[in-house]
């Protein structure tokens, strides 16, 4: 086990009716003006931005909106949001939605502070040390954003998918009411638990040894998403299941379960490129990749895919047959993905293989991405090839 320093500083407000509480929350954290970031017409419909308005003009605070944030979230709503916020004095950015929404407020909030361009951060020229705070209310347990010190923004020119980190970026509050995710499409619940699960499994391939009680936590919080996606598709209303995912959501992406090990990110990078490019849902491009990469590097750790078929997967080694074990490891994630009704080859996703040398190379272009193994531009079309 490595040495580490965990901190996380999001306070969290879970269960029903909490979402009342966003304007109180913001006053505590000496908000007095603030940008609300949303997406669609979702939380309208809901009664959530109704909620939340009527809580902000109750606490006497004024607010600006920024709607309109798109599934694999772009730049220039960032820089719109940096915009509005210098020319109004705006001091706390409240995000209401899933990843996308609080990923672009995270992006407004260490943007107006800097004097550069904002991608500087997402470019990892600079690293962020000064943001807005921001407050998350939660509606799409996926990316595990409302507690997590990173952002994803897909840049317009050149269809750049790229993400940063810092401690400032992380929220000082997550509200989480699960009866908010009841309403999700079928579709969008599956693509929330794909991106849930992949959050676990790229810190469980890790090549640091004796991390067994952090093994022990990231395999019982992947047994949750498999046991209880399915009953959420089964069973879209009900708020037990649901708040089973979503504070799983929220612990697979803390960074609690990285705590002594380095995990992979290889599939979140190599999946990225099909998102910026295509705009597939990510989880729904996670659960494309994530099998095709351990198709190509579990030889370079056999014995952690091993542990993983047997005790994710209950796959019994086959007269000691590592290969076998983790084929069927492999072979019951795919089965998983599809029972859910998502993809698991790029052609299922309506994704053509005529961009694959070139999203490879876009891919490396920092340098070698991933790791469990380090992946070069060649070792990344290797496994676009194995996903076609």
């Amino acid at each position: 086990m490595n040495n580490f320093v965990y901190h996380n500083p999001a306070k969290i407000l879970f269960g029903k009716g909490v979402e009342k509480d966003a304007a109180r929350e913001i006053r505590a954290c000496g908000g007095t003006r603030v940008l609300l970031v949303y997406g669609g017409g979702s939380i309208k419909r809901s009664g959530l931005y109704d909620t939340l308005t009527d809580s902000l003009k109750a606490e006497g605070l004024p607010f600006w909106e920024l709607p309109g944030v798109q599934p694999n979230p772009r730049l220039t709503p960032v820089k719109e949001g940096i915009r509005l916020c210098r020319e109004n004095g705006i001091d706390f950015l409240l995000a209401a939605g899933g990843g996308s929404a609080i990923d672009t407020a995270k992006g407004i909030a260490v943007g107006v502070p800097y004097n550069g361009d904002v991608w500087d951060f997402y470019e990892r020229k600079v690293k962020a040390e000064k943001a807005l705070p921001v407050g998350a209310v939660l509606t799409i347990p996926a990316a595990g954003s409302e507690t997590s010190d990173s952002s994803v923004l897909t840049k317009e020119e050149g269809l750049r998918k790229l993400g940063c980190g810092s401690p400032v970026m992380i929220p000082r509050f997550a509200i989480m009411n699960p009866e908010l995710t009841c309403t999700l499409p079928a579709y969008q619940t599956a693509c929330g638990a794909s991106d849930i699960l992949a959050h676990l499994m790229e810190r469980y391939f890790t090549q640091v040894d004796h991390v067994d009680f952090t093994d022990r936590l990231l395999e019982a919080s992947m047994r949750t998403i498999l046991d209880y996606a399915p009953l959420a598709l089964a069973h879209p209303e009900d708020y037990d299941i649901r708040a089973e995912i979503m504070w799983a959501g929220t612990i697979a992406h803390n960074n609690l379960l990285d705590t002594g090990r380095v995990g992979d990110w290889g599939s979140h990078r190599i999946e990225h490129e099909l998102s910026a490019i295509y705009d597939i849902a990510h989880g729904a491009g996670l659960a494309v990749v994530f099998p095709a990469w351990m198709k190509y590097v579990w030889r370079d750790g056999p014995d952690r895919f091993v542990q993983f078929a047997a005790r994710v997967f209950g796959v019994e080694i086959a007269h000691g047959n590592k290969e076998r074990a983790v084929e069927a490891a492999i072979a019951r994630l795919e089965q998983f993905y599809r029972s859910l009704g998502l993809p698991t080859r790029l052609s299922e996703a309506g994704i053509p293989d005529d961009r694959l040398r070139e999203m490879a190379q876009k891919c490396t272009l920092p340098g070698p991405q991933g790791n469990f193994k380090k992946l070069y531009e060649e070792d990344v079309y290797n496994i676009y090839c194995l996903a076609k």
